[in-house]
């Protein structure tokens, strides 16, 4: 089997810019065992609105002037408004999620951007997922090192899996990222056992001999291959005796969700899951398309809420939104509205403290038709990395904010 044949595997080898998926047998870092509880099963759950949410249809600036002239057909009717405060509410069709907002695990995060903002969806969810700006472009996943290096335990099976979507979040030089369709590829999942050129063990090797390999990187690739198979191993023993349940909703989103919900019940030891949400590209007629987008995100969470209270497991989770902009402040004569910046996100879990965190732009003052970004969202993901998996050596320190500083409990 040749290099080129092994890379193009389903699972494919990446380096740099994640492709398929990542495999490295380079482990992260042992640190001292913390004291807090349940830290060995702390993950993320990252939800992908992809094609770029509108913010203002979605945390509601219901008693602002400048919003309802700003779209005088598309602005929510503030009677229709689920009120959070004397200033935002929530579009009516995000109702499902109220029973996680009165429970105080559901927070929202206002104003999140960053300087010099792109508004290509390429461009701009590229900077999102490595944690970038429009002046410097990172390379790496922005969570990528922290799982792999920063964690106060070792990752036995996949640093991260995501269920639909690229591998751009998972973009790096090492650890085991994984990208599948659904749990049922993992059966046939391992790569082949043909031994790469210049990497089989001569005659006289025995098993606990050290073997030169003539070509380092295939070496590196034949290493990743045996690293990444037992991982994939360890998966499908454990999605054997665990078998699978209808989707907790009748939307692509819900079987995603079901799908982590099969991986957590097996118990897989990953931090990281994503899952995308596709359509919020709402250029025009938006009314009916966001609200319906709206409706599906906050029943499949409130579904798998549920399903992971039953299971012990919502205190151990945070699932958090991200998208690669807001959309522009004025609505546009197609009744939609076109590629804007700054936007909110939410954050919920058991062990989040629930609230309206940040501040909401001012619609007085727009930069070519958009909102003025008022938290850089790089200080969502240091309060992630530092507060909930404990990692506070992370690549995002410089952006700690205040804002953000107490989201966990």
């Amino acid at each position: 089997m040749s290099r080129r044949e092994f890379l193009k595997t389903s699972l494919t080898y990446a380096s740099g810019a994640a492709a398929g998926l990542a495999m490295s047998t380079r482990s992260g870092l042992l640190h001292a065992a913390s004291t807090r509880a349940n830290t060995h099963r702390r993950r993320l759950v990252l939800i992908e609105l992809a094609g770029a949410n509108d913010g203002l249809n979605t945390l509601v600036p219901y008693t602002n002037d400048h919003y309802y002239a700003l779209r005088p057909t598309l602005a929510i009717p503030a009677q229709q408004v689920i009120t959070l405060n004397n200033h935002v509410g929530i579009h009516p069709e995000l109702s499902p999620l109220m029973p996680l907002w009165d429970n105080g695990d559901l927070a929202w995060v206002q104003g999140l951007g960053y300087p010099k903002p792109n508004r290509s969806h390429f461009k701009s969810i590229r900077l999102w997922e490595t944690g970038s700006d429009g002046h410097r472009e990172r390379v790496d996943g922005w969570l990528t090192h922290s799982m792999e290096h920063a964690l106060h335990r070792v990752i036995t099976d996949a640093h991260g899996i995501s269920l639909k979507g690229s591998l751009g979040l998972f973009a790096s030089d090492g650890g085991r990222w994984l990208s599948m369709d659904s749990p049922g590829q993992f059966e046939q999942a391992l790569l082949p056992d043909t031994a790469l050129p210049d990497t089989a063990l001569p005659d006289h090797a025995l098993p606990d001999q050290t073997v030169q390999f003539a070509n380092p990187s295939l070496a590196a690739v034949a290493r990743n291959q045996q690293d990444l198979n037992s991982a994939l191993t360890s998966i499908r023993q454990r999605l054997n005796q665990t078998p699978s349940s209808k989707p907790i909703t009748n939307s692509q989103l819900g079987q995603q969700l079901s799908h982590v919900l099969r991986l957590i019940n097996a118990g897989v030891d990953t931090p990281v899951y994503r899952v995308q949400h596709t359509g919020f590209d709402t250029h025009e007629n938006q009314a009916g398309r966001h609200a319906r987008l709206l409706n599906t995100l906050a029943s499949a969470i409130r579904a798998f809420r549920t399903e992971l209270v039953t299971m012990g497991e919502w205190n151990n989770t945070v699932i958090m939104t991200y998208s690669e902009f807001g959309r522009r402040a004025a609505e546009n004569r197609s009744f939609g509205t076109d590629h804007g910046t700054a936007a909110p996100h939410l954050i919920t879990g058991g062990n989040v403290k629930g609230g309206i965190y940040g501040v909401q732009p001012d619609l007085a003052v727009l930069t070519e038709g958009d909102p003025v970004h008022t938290l850089d969202y790089r200080s969502l993901y240091q309060a992630v990395l530092s507060q909930w998996f404990l990692a506070t050596d992370n690549p995002f320190k410089q952006h700690r904010d205040r804002a953000v500083s107490r989201l966990f409990s």
